[in-house]
This record gives structure tokens, C-alpha cells and sequence, in this order.
């Protein structure tokens, strides 16, 4: 079997065109289930998809990763960018109340409230004021425009809760046992606020969805027992395709994502207390070389935090190295390792990487990358202290402020620039579209030069598709939410 790369990064094969079912749609969700199962704002990417099937916010996304209505059913922005006005659905809490405008403002401001010291938190942190206008009409004002505001409202921690339910778009119904395993099936239209449809018990179908690891996800869709397997990344890329079985049956979807995949610095000591040092490291790794070991294609890879392309008018070339070819780079770190080796000070670093095949192939590429400096690379056990850590995030939109706030120093997730942050702050707060853009690039340029992160390119995120599987559409944001999949598709 022959690997084709198809337009926006899907890795495809042709599939045998296995004939639909009227029944549930079995989807495997690679995790466990405790996380597919997780409440509170920071949700594991299971987790993500069962709370935007069960619990609606103002809009959401739609199979494609555009927003579209949810609780409310339209919407207007005013001319400046700074107030958003909606206007809600004739729908009802799952006890038959009608969910009114200062019902959302309060979950609103409540769920803000909540996501203090996260990066979404942070993302939120141009929100002014929230204000229920009239029974079904709420308004939210911001301190500056947020081009990404809708995108920001559509994520699944911002969903609706009343006494631990949601309104929908689905109801579910948990397993019995510990397998992890739940059964989503779609209200009709008219308990959402919609026009009714007679025929809605025959045309939605109810979705089956069950945690699993890797390996196991992808065994279950070479024997058909699940038609979609979901929330695949390097880690695991490996297991799916590894056999031939899998591909018989479907395709292998890869996402044209955006956001983080590299290695953030946990520790400013020894090897890594230098930021020349920190570079060095990232100056070896031939990212290109790196990916071809997975056999994937269409990946982009990076060397800077924020990517040229999320700036309005990049201000830096897409390499950050001038052009400079992989032997020189790799001359230059090897002098500043040997500048700093000597007796006790061995050139050594602990990588941290979670469990899986990808992980092991990551390791073997990245160790022999920085062998060519002088450097041994050791991998951290779990729970053990290390030096790197793979970092895999996905972004919830393309702005350098998502990327610049991912290393926020409130976020205590590794090395950071207070520099860096307070320029952010400020840019966030400036009405000026240019002055917010000086901003940010002087904000990236103070992070890059502190070497908190060493970028490798985007998220891989793939899924397993059965071929006549409908409503799934590869998409940069590799969310795929469940409730489109139950819907039919004429």
C-alpha cells in the first residue's frame, strides 16, 4: 500500500466502501476514561468533545472548525470591534426553564471567573463588561477589538451548565462499568429552539463513543467495531499505520493544524542556564530529517514560537538561522557546548516525552541530533525532574497573542520573559491595529531571545475515517465535534 498526500495535509487511501448502517456510530477516542470524563475548565481533548456535545455556549463549531450559532442564534459586532451583541434561541434548560439573557451573563461571567490562571484565561482578558439587554438579548464589551472573540466563545470550557447538565446540542447516557464508554444522541430541533422535524427520529443517528488507548483504537477499526477514531498525535501516529488493516477500511486523516509542537525548558540549570546554550540546541535539530523518520507529509515544521505567518506584516524570515545549512548550525552549537564542558560539567539533558511509538522515535531523532554537538541525551522516567518536555497544544486561534500567552509566566508552565508579558498585556489593551502588531513583534523578539521553547512545527493530530462515514471534515483546529456526525447530511 502507497501513502498519496491529498490538499490540506490529508494522508488518504482509497477505501472499500463499506456500506452504512442505520445503528449508532461507534467513535474511539484515543485517552482514557477519566479524561474523556473530566469537569472544570481544563479539559484533556476527550473531554473537549463529550463537553461540546452535551453543553452549549453562545456559538460552536461546526465539522469544518468554523463557529456557528449555538445558544444564540445570531449575532451583530458594532463598527469599532468592541461590543457584541446576541441575540439568544427560544430554547430551555434540560428541566424545561427557558434560558434567558441574564442566565447567560452569569454563566459568562462565572465561567471566566473560573479560567483565572489558564491561557484561556488570559486569551478572555479583554472582556469589559457582560450585560443582559432584554430577555434574550445579551451584550458583551471589550477594552480592545479581539478579531478571534467568536472562536474564543465557541471553545468547549465555555460552555452552559445548570445543576451539572447542559442544553445540548445532545443528551448522554453513561456506560455501565469502568470502560469508559457513553451514547450521545441528538434532541430534536424544537427542545432547541429550532423548527421542528417530523422525520428527525429516522434521519439522526445516536453516537457511541468509547476511550481507548492507541493501539487499541486503531485494532477496533480494523476489526469494524468503530467507524471513527479520533485525537491521534505524534505520540501515536506510528500505530496508525503500522498495518495495512486499519487503511483497508477507511482512511488515515491527517489535520492542516496550527499551534505547538516543540520542547519547553523546566529547568534554567547546567547544560540549559545559558540562553546561548538553550539555542544551541534547537540550532541542531535538522526538523526536517526529523519528521521524514514518521513517513508523514505535508508537515510544517518551525523554528520560531510564533510563525512568521500569524503576524499581519512579518517583520523575520521564515528560517530563523538566515539559510544557514544544518552543518553550519550544528558547528556553531558544538563550539558553544565545548565552550562550556569540562571536568563536572557533563553535557547532558533529560527529555520528558509521554508514552507511545511516536515518542520513541522522537527521542532516537532528537538524541541524535544533539549527539552531533557534544551533547547526550538521556530520557526522564515518569515523575522524574527533566530538563525538556515535549509541549503538543493545539491553538484556538491564529494570533501571536495565543501563541505569546502560551508561555505566560502566571501559567507556571516553564521557563518565561516577564518582558515578554508585559508587552502582551499592553498590546491586548491598544485599540491601534499597527501599534498592537509593534507590540507583539517586540513581545516575540524578548521571548525568543530568553530561549524558553525549542519550536519544531505544528501539531499532528490524525483520525481513522471510515469511508462512508459523513459530516467529517480534516480541519487546522483538528476539533471534531460529535453532534454533526449524528446529523444527516441532506
Amino acid at each position: 500500500m502507497r501513502f498519496c498526500v491529498l490538499p490540506l495535509a490529508v494522508l488518504a487511501l482509497s477505501s472499500c466502501n463499506l456500506a452504512g448502517g442505520d445503528g449508532a456510530i461507534e467513535v474511539a477516542i484515543i485517552g482514557t476514561p477519566s479524561a474523556m470524563f473530566e469537569d472544570g475548565v481544563r479539559l484533556a481533548p476527550a473531554a473537549q468533545l463529550i463537553r461540546a456535545a452535551t453543553h452549549e455556549g453562545l456559538v460552536t463549531f461546526d465539522q469544518s472548525g468554523q463557529v456557528v450559532p449555538a445558544i444564540a442564534e445570531r449575532w451583530i459586532v458594532t463598527d469599532d470591534g468592541l461590543s457584541y451583541i446576541f441575540r439568544l434561541r427560544d430554547s430551555t434548560w434540560p428541566g424545561g426553564e427557558e434560558i434567558e439573557a441574564s442566565d447567560v451573563r452569569d454563566q459568562l461571567r462565572r465561567r471566566i471567573a473560573q479560567l483565572e490562571g489558564t491561557s484561556l484565561g488570559l486569551d478572555l482578558g479583554n472582556i469589559r463588561e457582560i450585560r443582559a439587554m432584554t430577555g434574550r438579548v445579551v451584550e458583551v464589551q471589550l477594552n480592545a477589538p479581539m478579531p478571534d472573540f467568536l472562536r474564543l466563545l465557541a471553545q468547549s470550557e465555555m460552555g452552559f451548565t445548570r445543576g451539572g447538565s447542559g442544553a445540548g446540542p445532545m443528551a448522554m447516557s453513561r456506560g455501565d462499568g469502568e470502560d469508559g464508554s457513553a451514547r450521545l444522541s441528538a434532541l430534536p430541533p424544537e427542545t432547541r429552539g429550532l423548527p421542528a422535524r417530523q422525520d428527525w427520529e429516522d434521519v439522526a443517528r445516536p453516537v457511541a463513543v468509547r476511550a481507548l488507548p492507541a493501539a487499541a483504537a486503531v485494532e477496533a477499526f480494523a476489526r469494524g467495531d468503530v467507524d471513527l477514531v479520533l485525537g491521534g498525535s505524534i505520540v501515536d501516529f506510528p500505530e496508525a499505520t503500522a498495518e495495512a488493516g486499519p487503511l483497508s477500511r477507511g482512511t488515515v486523516q491527517v489535520d492542516p493544524t496550527v499551534g505547538l509542537l516543540g520542547l519547553t525548558v523546566r529547568r534554567e540549570a547546567g547544560l540549559l542556564a545559558d540562553p546561548s546554550r538553550r539555542e544551541a540546541l534547537s540550532m541542531a535539530i535538522d526538523r526536517g530529517a526529523l519528521i521524514q523518520a514518521f513517513g508523514l507529509g505535508g508537515w510544517r515544521e518551525n523554528s520560531w514560537i510564533v510563525p512568521p505567518e500569524a503576524f499581519a506584516a512579518p517583520t523575520y524570515r521564515q528560517d530563523r538561522w538566515n539559510g544557514a545549512s544544518i552543518e553550519a548550525r550544528r558547528q556553531t552549537a558544538a563550539a558553544r557546548i565545548r565552550a562550556w564542558a569540562g571536568p563536572g560539567r557533563a553535557p547532558v539533558v533529560r527529555l520528558a516525552l509521554p508514552r507511545g511509538r511516536g515518542s520513541d522515535l522522537l527521542f532516537r531523532q532528537l538524541a541524535e541530533a544533539w549527539a552531533t554537538i557534544g551533547v547526550t541525551t538521556r530520557r526522564a522516567a515518569p515523575g522524574e525532574a527533566a530538563d525538556l518536555e515535549l509541549r503538543d497544544t493545539l491553538a484556538r486561534y491564529v494570533s501571536p497573542v495565543w501563541y505569546l500567552n502560551q508561555f505566560n509566566c502566571r501559567l507556571g508552565a516553564g521557563l518565561c520573559a516577564p518582558a515578554a508579558d508585559a508587552l502582551v498585556k499592553q498590546a491586548q489593551a491598544t485599540r491601534d491595529p499597527a501599534k498592537r502588531e509593534v507590540l507583539l513583534a517586540e513581545a516575540h523578539k524578548a521571548l525568543v531571545e530568553s530561549e524558553v521553547y525549542i519550536p519544531l512545527g505544528v501539531p499532528v493530530r490524525w483520525s481513522l475515517v471510515r469511508g462512508t462515514l459523513a459530516n467529517f471534515q480534516p480541519n487546522a483546529w483538528a476539533f471534531h465535534p460529535l453532534f454533526p456526525l449524528s446529523q444527516p447530511t441532506t
